[in-house]
């Protein structure tokens, strides 16, 4: 008797189990059909990591969970089996969104106004960095109200809207990243280990550990090498665009940051009405640079530059917002360099790559962050993304840390 009981207790244990953390009731996700970048994350996969995580590391039982972390229980959001994060062609790179369904939209507008969030017309609410568009059993959450409307008329309609099976483009890892380019389409399956995240092509052929230590090793800011193909396939990334077209087939740059300081001037006015000047000092960052692009038919690319009013009477690249400087041409090749403190080009490693470390510096510029989000950057301590033959592959490394990435913050 006793053992049937156990028995009965073993299955019951067991289907639970099976249902929290593995059955799956819906797979297929909907995202506009103008998606150029989708992010889906298996929910089941992580809770099972999660929960791995939390049981070997006792220290974390009693850590106090963030404030937001009843974001989904009680919501009135239809919890997915598969969250979506997408990126629409031609918008800014950190304009990122995602589509949730309602089961109960009075309940979800109560949550809204518990979170703080301040309506800014008659659907749409904002909260910090994230905006929300409520219709219907519908919610559409971005970091930008901009692609807000335009999602929702495309969602509405067959022809504009791309439906997929995630379960079919996540077999491996945590989630998938799928890039769209219009003319080839290219998933990496994302990782999530103890302090980095890593998202690779199912070959798993390409070894970054070799160019990260020589990276690691320059101490810059800003480490970047890139072919053609590279170039067109990073373009939203770059404040320069079609350098295809004007015949630049490779990119070499590096950047350090510096802290300056920087003048305004002011006039005031006394009691006898006389302008009266005021100088106020500030410390600002700017980075130091130097930019090389080798062109196969460089009379072309001075050409292009000059019809697209790249090139301004001082000489400058105006086309890069951090100035001033100056462009100046060398045989095949056009160099670009900041004005002010002088760095040297490193060395050319004759590999698709780009390197970018975590900065103190960088940290003036957080203020409108929230003190979650600022800690999260924080803890960052490189973003690495690198290209060969078939082989795609990014890292986003954090700083060690006694607790995993999904027990921290």
């Amino acid at each position: 008797m006793k053992k049937k009981i156990i028995g009965v207790i073993a299955l019951l244990i067991a289907g639970i189990i099976y249902f929290v953390f593995y059955h799956t009731r819906n797979t297929y996700t909907t995202v506009p059909l103008d998606a150029d970048a989708i992010i889906l994350i298996d929910a089941k996969k992580v809770k099972r990591q999660y929960i791995s995580d939390l049981l070997t590391h006792p220290s974390a039982w009693f850590k106090k969970g963030p404030e937001n972390s009843a974001f989904l229980n009680d919501s009135g959001i239809v919890i997915p089996d598969f969250f979506q994060f997408f990126h629409l062609k031609n918008s800014s790179l950190t304009e990122w969104y995602s589509i949730f369904d309602l089961k109960d939209q009075q309940q979800f507008l109560k949550f809204l106004q518990s979170q703080k969030f301040k309506k800014l017309s008659g659907n749409v609410f904002r909260k910090d960095h994230t905006f929300i568009m409520v219709y219907d059993n519908l919610c559409i959450a971005g970091t930008s109200k901009i692609g807000l409307e335009s999602i929702h008329k495309q969602v509405f309609k067959l022809s504009q809207k791309n439906i997929l099976d995630a379960a079919s483009l996540v077999d491996k890892g945590i989630g998938s990243i799928i890039f769209n380019d219009g003319k080839s389409s290219y998933n990496l399956y994302i990782d999530l280990n103890s302090d980095e995240m890593e998202f690779r092509t199912n070959s798993n052929f390409y070894d970054s550990e070799p160019i990260i230590a020589k990276l690691l090793k320059t101490k810059s800011f800003l480490e970047t090498e890139l072919d053609s193909e590279n170039m067109r396939l990073l373009s939203s990334v770059f404040p320069f665009k079609n350098l295809g077209d004007a015949k630049v087939d490779y990119l070499k740059a590096n950047a350090d940051l510096q802290q300056v300081n920087d003048t305004i001037i002011t006039y005031e006015y006394d009691d006898n009405f006389n302008e009266i000047e005021k100088n106020t000092v500030r410390k600002i960052v700017q980075p130091a640079y130097v930019v090389s692009l080798h062109s196969s038919d460089p009379e072309k690319t001075a050409q292009y530059f000059q019809d697209k009013k790249w090139i301004n009477a001082q000489r400058q690249f105006v086309v890069i917002p951090f100035q001033p400087n100056v462009i100046e041409k060398k045989k095949n090749d056009f160099e670009i360099r900041s004005t002010g403190k002088s760095i040297q080009p490193s060395v050319r490693m004759n590999e698709n790559y780009i390197f970018i470390t975590n900065n103190e510096l960088l940290y003036s510029h957080l203020k409108s962050f929230t003190l979650r989000e600022k800690k999260i950057i924080s803890d960052i301590d490189y973003i690495f993304y690198g290209h060969k033959d078939q082989d795609y592959y990014v890292k986003l490394k954090f700083k060690e840390s006694e607790l995993p990435l999904l027990l921290r913050w």
